[in-house]
């Protein structure tokens, strides 16, 4: 795969070993502004890799280096994400600047990098998730028109279950222990909610549990072949 080496001085040693890939969208208007943004030194931010709309990879921070995109954020009982995880910045301008789909050519850069990444790095699809899954107070990135489905269709992500649903009846109170249990941090209820709906219901996000929320969490618990 082609890429442009465009290196950030934002970074550090990791204290974890890589389990999780965070995608993010850069939510800035293009992508030389994020670019300039993540190589700033007063901004200590940045990635491990940036797409643009056309596909052009950048690559920002070596892998076995500590990128700092996640902030405060919480996945499967890790807190220190940047540690475990590789970030990767897709370039959209985001709710602010005027969300819109991501360009199948985008895309078709993301696939190769996600799928050589998880190899190399054993990751599990369930440990490749956006940056509002693990920050769901605080992120709607990379949001409702990310295309999740492409990943799930080459296993390089969790499908959104479809089939064979079945509502459990929990309480709230119930669904949001089997949200904590999924991997979410549920400390804001709704937000969790939200942020769930946002990744496997993306066409219906009210932050309400309901029937369908409930049959999609008990399938994506439920022990399946790999």
């Amino acid at each position: 795969m082609e890429m442009i080496d465009c290196p950030s001085p934002n970074f550090d040693d990791r204290a974890l070993p890589v389990t999780m890939v965070v995608l993010h969208y850069t939510g800035m208007p293009d992508c030389q502004g994020a670019l300039d943004r993540m190589t700033s030194p007063e901004a200590k931010v940045s990635a491990h890799y940036c797409i643009d709309e056309d596909g052009t990879v950048y690559g920002l921070v070596d892998e076995d280096k500590r990128a700092w995109h996640a902030g405060k954020s919480y996945w499967r009982g890790v807190t220190d994400i940047n540690s475990a995880s590789i970030g990767i910045e897709i370039v959209n301008p985001g709710h602010e600047f005027g969300y819109r789909p991501f360009p199948d050519e985008q895309i078709a850069s993301l696939l190769p990098l996600l799928a050589s990444i998880k190899d190399r790095h054993a990751i599990s699809r369930g440990n490749i998730v956006g940056h509002s899954d693990i920050a769901p107070a605080r992120k709607d990135d990379p949001g409702e028109l990310f295309p999740w489905w492409e990943l799930a269709k080459r296993r390089l992500a969790l499908p959104s279950p479809t089939r064979d649903l079945i509502d459990p009846y929990w309480t709230d109170a119930a669904f949001l222990l089997a949200l904590e249990r999924f991997g979410y941090d549920v400390s804001d209820p709704l937000k969790a909610v939200i942020a769930f709906q946002r990744r496997f219901r993306p066409d219906l996000i009210d932050g309400i549990i309901d029937g369908e929320c409930r049959a999609k969490l008990l399938a994506l618990l439920l022990p399946r072949p790999q």
